[in-house]
């Protein structure tokens, strides 16, 4: 079952939405130490990437490649100098299995990536398009994305796709018992502080 969610980042005077929005993978590298540098062999290494069209933002999750994905603000920045923000911390990544021209997938193509950032656009408002089970696929996420469009300081919208797989099984009769899954939003440099303390 994959579902995706449509996620449209207001700045922290939560007014109306903020038009100059970007979207920043944060991806981690592994960096070799130098001989007699330290007494350890790697250490790990954020390298920032604004996304500047649509198709620098479709995001496959791997295991393997780990990032952070962050919604900022370029023009409000803390104390500190930091772009305000949120991060998306995913949580259910299963994908699609189907051909990418089986049909129930041309309908469903938002699940080809899990995460998506298109421009705001008020008709575009489901992922699937208006009549999902109806369509062919020519008014999806996929389609509209296709444009690559610019996203770089602009008024976008995050799309997250999540999902898992389920095999039945014997306990799942005659009652299938609730699976659930979820992902979170967290304040990246939004607070000028931590606002527990």
């Amino acid at each position: 079952k994959l579902k995706a969610y449509k996620i449209r980042y207001l700045d922290n005077t939560f007014q109306p939405p903020c038009l100059n929005n970007s979207f920043v993978n944060v991806n981690l590298v592994k960096e070799r130490s130098l001989p007699g540098e330290s007494p350890r062999k790697s250490y790990l290494k954020a390298k920032r990437k604004i996304a500047k069209t649509e198709k620098d933002a479709q995001i496959k999750l791997k295991l393997y490649d780990p990032s952070e994905f962050h919604m900022i603000n370029p023009s409000k920045r803390s104390r500190l100098g930091n772009p305000t923000g949120y991060k998306i911390v995913p949580g259910g990544t299963a994908a699609s299995l189907l051909d990418h021209d089986d049909p129930p997938q041309l309908r469903s193509a938002f699940t080809n990536n899990q995460i998506w950032v298109t421009p705001y656009n008020k008709s575009e408002q489901w992922a699937g398009g208006l009549l999902t089970y109806q369509s062919r696929g020519d008014d999806t996420l996929a389609v509209w994305s296709e444009r690559d469009r610019s996203i770089e300081n602009k008024d976008i919208v995050l799309w997250y796709t999540l999902g898992f797989h389920h095999i039945p099984c014997q306990e799942d009769f005659p009652v299938m018992p609730t699976v659930t899954s979820g992902f979170e939003l967290k304040p990246v440099n939004f607070f000028e502080s931590n606002p527990i303390l």
